[in-house]
């Protein structure tokens, strides 16, 4: 959400990360927008004067005995004509704040202008493709002929895009979120929350899924919306809070049921576990002090990436470009593993920093000891790790020539001391 007093101060800048962004200037519009309603806001002030004069006026009628109906006549136009303004001004002020939630965060400064993933930049890659004995399957085929994982049973009760797992491979889903819970608050600092998995409207629109991104949310009929990513919920725990700096960053991290439906995916990833309805996801979200949200977009990138190296994963992290970033981003690395079975990178985690513009939208703010006023908060969310893909991801790893799987010794005390899924 932007400040129309900064987009006033500061048209160029702001027009420039819409082109940055291929879309078209708007400051112009926008200004305009906010000219009538300040105008609106100036009339309702002196109507409110000659009331307050009028109002003075016909006391002082009275208590000389005279005919005050003239200006009793007048307090009533004056009245009808405020009330009418008001309603006037409240449009004005709506028609502006839909117009200002409708526009993508401005891309930072070092993020690549581009259109798709094309004009991604590798920033760095770890570890190695593995040495496979045979033709690399795909993940599917691999949990099919184990009979461990079952799309056409999930089809019949729920559609496509959903999936049944069971045996090993349930547990091993289930050890990989408690791994990933485990170091990521025992190691790096992150507060375990079991958050809602259903949020009011206001609690999607702080985050700006709401309402550009309505199609692609699920919701109830009785108007609640299931979470896409816990990034919604942990990010809303300081919606309409005011911290003190000595209490930033907070660290939240929540493994949670996520929901999409997909809605611009028709034809992609339509087999397998990449793309689903329904998924799990570890989520890593800090709340930082403004000076120290680039550096806090580091560390949490680092943490995401150690859990792939401690599983032996390759993998390369990209900065995204202009036109590949979420809508609320201002910068945002992707971490891509290597997935032998389809020969190419997935995305497995998405890292981006915010800026304050979610902050803006759900009122999050933070105070310096001493100093006057508030400020807003940096918001930064990320997947730490998205547990299917990952799940995806040592599978077609760690196969072997039976079509059994060995489970990556970090892993094995969770399942048991389980060393091979066969």
């Amino acid at each position: 959400m932007f400040d129309i007093k900064w987009i006033r101060d500061n048209p160029e800048a702001f027009d420039a990360g819409l082109r940055k962004r291929g879309l078209a200037a708007m400051a112009g519009h926008l200004i305009t927008l906010d000219s009538s309603r300040r105008a609106a806001q100036t009339a309702l002030q002196d109507l409110q004067r000659r009331r307050n004069e009028a109002s003075k006026a016909i006391g002082a009628a009275k208590s000389r005995g005279e005919d005050a109906a003239e200006q009793m006549a007048e307090v009533q136009g004056l009245k009808e004509a405020y009330q009418k303004l008001e309603q006037d001004e409240r449009e004005q002020a709506h028609e502006l704040n839909i117009a200002l939630a409708a526009y993508p965060n401005t891309p930072a400064d070092d993020v690549p202008p581009g259109v798709d993933e094309e004009a991604n930049v590798e920033i760095r890659r770890w570890g190695e493709k593995p040495e496979l004995s045979g033709e690399a399957k795909q993940h599917f085929e691999l949990g099919e002929a184990l009979a461990l994982m079952d799309f056409e049973r999930a089809a019949k009760m729920s559609g496509a895009r959903f999936v049944v797992l069971s045996g090993a491979l349930a547990r091993l889903e289930r050890a990989l979120a408690g791994f990933m819970l485990d170091l990521h608050t025992e190691e790096f600092g992150y507060t375990e929350v079991a958050p809602p998995i259903l949020v009011r409207e206001n609690a999607a629109f702080g985050t700006g899924n709401l309402p550009k991104f309505a199609e692609d949310l699920f919701k109830t009929v009785d108007d609640y919306w299931l979470i896409p990513t816990a990034e919604m919920p942990l990010t809303n725990l300081v919606a309409g809070e005011i911290l003190e700096d000595t209490d930033l960053p907070l660290r939240f991290t929540a493994y949670t049921p996520c929901f999409r439906a997909e809605a611009g995916a028709a034809g992609k990833d339509t087999r397998g576990m990449i793309r689903q309805h329904q998924f799990g996801k570890v989520e890593l979200v800090s709340i930082a002090h403004p000076e120290r949200s680039d550096e806090e977009h580091e560390r949490m990138t680092n943490c995401a990436e150690e859990v792939l190296r401690r599983l032996g994963l390759h993998y390369r992290t990209m900065l995204l470009s202009s036109g590949d970033m979420g809508f609320s981003a201002r910068k945002t690395f992707d971490i891509e593993v290597w997935l032998p079975g389809q020969d190419s990178f997935r995305e497995i985690s998405s890292c981006s920093n915010c800026g304050d513009f979610q902050a803006r939208r759900m009122s999050g703010r933070f105070r310096t000891g001493g100093a006057k006023g508030t400020q807003f908060v940096h918001t930064l969310n990320g997947s730490g790790l998205a547990v299917g893909r990952t799940l995806v991801a040592i599978l077609e790893n760690y196969q072997n020539p039976d079509g059994s799987i060995s489970v990556p010794e970090i892993l094995r005390p969770r399942m048991g001391g389980m060393e091979r899924i066969g």
